[in-house]
């Protein structure tokens, strides 16, 4: 926006609550919301009528709007942003709003309500939308004067945006988007209460340097990387940092990208579903650096068989974070980049940074054997088609450089585990909520964030009929997602744990009677392909990549594939099934 029409746009008119919502995002950088209209946001929806400027894509369900409001968020590290009406419209935001809060994603999530005259009388379509989101926003607003909803709009971007990040709720009830007043967007804020963290040099300096000794004295270091890492934009501090010292480095689900995978200080995932390495790691490290990492139970397994060896150290910027779920010995409160970029500067003025001791050179080479003798392996074959195989077969293709976007359960974890990505914000997937339906709708707003890069979007054949509908977009807008579905007729992830831990009782995880995708992907006007076959795979992903536009491919594979190494629920990471695994096919 330019200097013109940002002065334009903030003109003290007299206009209603409608034209200052869109001006006040406008003002925001906002490119584009993602919502469905209802009664109660009919005067925005009007607003929006003839204004080029404003830009808004229809989902085909407000799920599918705040999950593309997320994707957008997590592949740009703006603030993403969706629209929906009240009761019904409002309450199926949800499960989104949560999606983002577990996973510390800014969103502006806006909704309409009943007008204010008829809050509290269970009036048609009217729901506590800010009651029911409590516990799962940064912060909520009810908007009850129009005077007010200028300065609402600009707190709530600042809160999303600042700190740790997460969603922010504006209800506006519809008599105040239809009332006017006049136009006056504040510049500066002082929101009482609230103080996001700003860094301290001298204690943070302090803090580092207890860290920094630490490390100088630890045999048998890691490093914990986690999607404070990409959230902070602290990828090129973690990899100075990393290869200043030579310690030896774990990402979980969420901080994958945040250090390169081909590096050979990098040791996979951790965890339930992660390498051998990594946790053997956890298990027998000294010292434990955690940065922006909150031990997640994923990633920590029963808490008495974690790290029990090791002094723990924690860079987070949420204080809350630290010492919550391990006793932490050394705290780093502050924002990841800051901690490392301190870090790195005193690094170098300390004599001998860069060499690591040979105790601390052994250990790595140790990791990096254990690293080599269990490689997460399957057994290839050219029918069935295994599921692993695609997954490496888009890492090759894409040479690691795609924005990935996944729905959960074992696709999920084959593409954290074979998928080999080479920088931040390239993996988008549901970490601590686990959501399913949250892939391919991800994967639009993803597109439109990012609309030169190749994006795609890889579901099971369960979550990808919870948003299905989302096709339609795709084919109106030509947005030219790549939709893998790993199709193997069941909700994999669930038979998997019921095989293993449940003796076999499979229990309603049969997935007969899904739609023929190619078939449905068409019926939208999305061009569909099916392989079943290692070659047909090779030949029909070729023609997507070479098709523009959406294209949705059917990957038909093994039923019986599980996900291996795992940790069952309730063990220690040392009880790691590592599982048969062929020897065919491997990565390290």
């Amino acid at each position: 926006m330019n200097n013109n029409e940002r002065e334009r746009l903030l003109q003290p008119d007299r206009v209603t609550g409608s034209d200052i919502l869109l001006r006040s995002l406008l003002l925001e950088g906002v490119e584009c919301v993602f919502g469905y209209p209802g009664g109660a946001v009919l005067y925005i929806y009007d607003a929006m009528h003839g204004n080029p400027q404003f830009r808004h894509l229809l989902t085909r369900h407000e799920q599918g709007a705040i999950h593309a409001a997320d994707g957008y968020a997590r592949s740009t590290g703006r603030i993403g942003v969706c629209l929906a009406t009240s009761g019904p419209g409002a309450t199926n935001l949800v499960t989104g709003i949560a999606t983002a809060h577990m996973d510390s994603v800014p969103l502006v999530v806006i909704t309409g309500n009943v007008p204010t005259s008829l809050i509290g009388t269970d009036s048609f379509q009217e729901a506590d939308i800010v009651g029911m989101t409590l516990p799962i926003t940064k912060h909520s607003y009810m908007v009850r004067r129009v005077e007010d909803l200028a300065r609402t709009i600009r707190e709530a971007f600042y809160i999303a945006g600042t700190g740790r990040k997460g969603p922010v709720l504006v209800d506006i009830p519809k008599d105040v988007s239809a009332e006017f007043t006049e136009f006056r967007y504040p510049e500066q804020l002082l929101i009482q209460g609230y103080s996001p963290l700003s860094a301290d040099r001298t204690e943070l300096n302090r803090q580092v340097e207890r860290l920094l000794d630490a490390l100088e004295t630890a045999q048998r270091p890691v490093l914990l990387a986690g999607g404070g890492v990409v959230a902070a934009e602290a990828s090129d501090e973690l990899l100075a940092f990393a290869e200043r010292t030579g310690i030896p480095v774990t990402t979980t689900l969420l901080g994958l990208g945040g250090f390169p995978g081909e590096h050979e200080q990098w040791l996979g995932m951790p965890g339930m579903h992660g390498t051998v390495a990594a946790n053997r790691a956890l298990i027998e490290c000294d010292l434990l650096l955690s940065a922006g990492a909150r031990f997640d139970d994923r990633v920590t397994m029963r808490l008495d068989g974690f790290a029990a060896k090791a002094v723990i150290a924690h860079i987070d910027i949420d204080a809350a974070e630290i010492g919550k779920l391990v006793p932490t010995a050394i705290a780093v409160h502050a924002d990841v980049r800051d901690a490392l970029g301190a870090a790195n500067a005193r690094l170098a003025g300390r004599r001998g940074s860069g060499t690591p001791s040979a105790e601390k050179a052994a250990w790595l080479r140790e990791l990096q054997s254990i690293k080599r003798d269990y490689l997460l392996r399957y057994t290839d074959s050219e029918y069935p088609l295994k599921p692993q195989a695609v997954i490496e077969m888009i890492s090759d293709t894409t040479k690691g450089e795609a924005i990935v976007t996944t729905d959960v359960g074992q696709h999920q974890m084959w593409t954290a585990q074979f998928y080999r990505f080479t920088r931040p914000r390239s993996l988008l997937t549901s970490g601590g909520l686990g959501t399913m339906g949250f892939g391919f709708p991800a994967a639009i707003g993803a597109q439109i964030g990012s609309p030169d890069r190749l994006v795609v979007s890889i579901n099971g054949d369960g979550g990808m009929q919870m948003c299905a509908q989302e096709l339609a977009i795709c084919a109106i807008s030509r947005i030219p997602v790549k939709i893998v579905v790993i199709n193997n007729g069941t909700l994999g992830m669930i038979k998997q744990w019921q095989e293993l831990i449940y003796d076999r009782r499979y229990s309603h995880i049969d997935l007969s009677g899904s739609p023929d995708f190619v078939k449905l992907a068409e019926a939208y006007g999305v061009k569909g392909l099916r392989a079943a076959s290692r070659s047909e795979a090779a030949r029909v992903w070729q023609e997507a990549l070479a098709t523009p536009g959406p294209v949705l491919i059917d990957f038909v594979v093994a039923k019986e594939e599980l996900v291996y190494p795992m940790v069952p629920q309730g063990k220690r990471l040392a009880d790691m099934i590592v599982g048969e695994g062929g020897e065919t096919r491997g990565q390290a």
